[in-house]
């Protein structure tokens, strides 16, 4: 059959506009897919902030975070099997690198045995209900006696800097130091997720804020978990068992310095 030169010609365009329509439509998409690998590297080499730009003078002792309260006589129970691990806000504060901090106390056994208890000192933004933690003193016990002291520090002291505990607004991707003491104490929090639904023991609560924990000075990560207006519901294997808030007439005391 013979084919004129019209046709010939007509069909060669053909497929030449198809040819170059599909190697557009596939650097398109390879252009598409090195972007987000692009887009997910630069997520993943997002810098932890250590640094925190905060008036010292807005920060106060007692105040509620929507994932942290900082009330006196606040006081959260986990479980971890037969381990059990008791955060309570003492009515108790403690001058800290220029600031007036509160004083949250973390009692944990072991096989029915004290096994830690910690002093952590926070201070909140009354601008803004930022968490910051300003260190922590720590006993740890065998047989009923403090035999040592682990991971204690404080801010302003021997390199020592306040971290942040709980953002204002946390976001997914946020990426910040909770503890700076070079060689002592170093952990980090990563929040992967802000609307789980969490089910422990002491009910289920929606819309909680996934962290992913570690420290810059060893390997491994965990996980905890914040339920909102409640705070910790999940620390790895301790859950949630019982909160209990204090009376409402003992919440109203705020440190005026």
């Amino acid at each position: 059959m013979k084919v004129s030169k019209q046709v010939f010609s007509a069909v060669c365009i053909c497929v030449l506009i198809i040819s170059v329509n599909s190697n557009y439509s596939a650097k398109a998409a390879t252009d598409s897919n090195s972007q987000k690998t692009a887009n997910a590297a630069a997520d993943n080499k997002k810098e932890w902030q250590d640094t925190f730009e905060v008036d010292k003078k807005n920060l106060v002792n007692v105040g509620e975070n929507k994932y942290f309260v900082l009330i006196p006589g606040y006081c959260l129970h986990y479980k971890d099997g037969d381990d059990t691990l008791t955060i309570t806000v003492l009515d108790e504060t403690k001058l800290v690198d220029g600031v007036e901090t509160r004083i949250i106390e973390e009692r944990e056994t072991s096989k029915g045995l004290l096994a830690e208890i910690s002093r952590n000192y926070y201070a909140i933004d009354k601008t803004n209900n930022a968490v910051y933690y300003f260190g922590e003193t720590v006993d740890m016990y065998k047989n009923g006696k403090v035999t040592w002291h682990e991971g204690g520090w404080e801010s302003g002291k021997e390199g020592g800097k306040f971290g942040l505990m709980m953002p204002a607004q946390p976001r997914v991707g946020d990426k910040y130091y909770q503890e700076i003491a070079p060689d002592i104490a170093m952990d980090r929090a990563e929040i992967v997720s802000v609307t789980e639904t969490v089910t422990v023991p002491a009910g289920t609560f929606e819309n909680c804020v996934n962290t992913k924990d570690g420290s810059a000075l060893e390997k491994g990560s965990g996980t905890k978990q914040y339920a909102p207006g409640i705070g910790l519901i999940r620390d790895d294997g301790f859950v949630l068992v019982k909160a209990d808030r204090p009376e409402k007439n003992d919440t109203k005391k705020e440190n005026t310095k």
